[in-house]
């Protein structure tokens, strides 16, 4: 297949808030079609460095290069959307006063090119594209199998659905790139299952590139490609996902001194 091209490169990270490092000179790559996990005891700064890729934090040194183009440390936050990178959250974000359906259909409004003087002008092409954007969300409902809580209030969802809606959200935002943050945390055993199926079909059938920080290690080890290993901030360890678990550094950082 040969190499495949960076989608991102960080170099020399730093972050910190009053004087605390969160992330210290912290440098890896993420290439186009791969599966790239961060992993790390809590506090290492993983989030710290999901949020320094979507815009959310500006790092005090280094830059993050998009496509080897677009240091996405100088884009306003809300252009970072629109270049083909969406994001799910530790601490699920939805509209809990709205449907799945309604959920979806807003994360669409990145792609939605009619705006109101349009709309009136030409109501034909608003209704056309108003078409468009509910295909491809029902497609998403029909491919994350939650077409039957299409129509259920978010807020009312037990908690492994509303996870499932917000992968459904930033799927609609139709990414390049899907930054995970922990999506099966707080998930029994049947939805992490489900959750490591759809990612996996995310990537191998809609070609997404995936970075993703999760605390189940048997499952970051069985579906990476690579694996970049923060501690305190500071990267101990990248490579395969057989290289990190044998470092002897990763494994005093998660077990301790022995």
């Amino acid at each position: 297949m040969g190499l495949k091209n960076n989608l991102l490169q960080i170099e020399n990270i730093s972050l910190s808030f009053g004087g605390n490092a969160a992330l210290s000179d912290v440098s890896f790559n993420v290439r186009q079609g791969e599966i790239r996990a961060i992993i790390g005891p809590n506090g290492a700064g993983k989030t710290s460095m999901l949020n320094c890729i979507s815009g959310f934090y500006r790092p005090q040194k280094g830059r993050i290069l998009y496509k080897g183009v677009t240091d996405l440390t100088q884009t306003p936050t809300d252009k970072v959307a629109t270049l083909g990178i969406a994001r799910t959250f530790q601490n699920i974000a939805l509209y809990t006063g709205l449907s799945t359906l309604d959920n979806l259909m807003a994360a669409r409004h990145i792609h939605m090119r009619q705006n109101s003087l349009q709309s009136m002008l030409y109501w034909g092409a608003a209704q056309r594209e108003e078409v468009a954007h509910r295909h491809a969300v029902e497609e998403i409902i029909d491919f994350l199998e939650i077409a039957h809580i299409r129509k259920a209030i978010v807020g009312s969802l037990p908690y492994g659905l509303r996870k499932r809606v917000e992968l459904g959200r930033a799927l609609a935002m139709e990414p390049e790139l899907l930054l995970l943050d922990e999506p099966m945390a707080g998930m029994n055993v049947e939805e992490k299952e489900d959750m490591a199926r759809f990612i996996l079909d995310i990537y191998e059938r809609r070609g997404v590139t995936i970075v993703l920080i999760e605390h189940d290690m048997g499952l970051v080890m069985d579906i990476s490609d690579r694996v970049v290993v923060l501690d305190f901030g500071v990267k101990i360890a990248d490579g395969t996902p057989d290289e990190v678990k044998n470092d002897e550094k990763v494994i005093h950082a998660y077990l301790g001194q022995a």
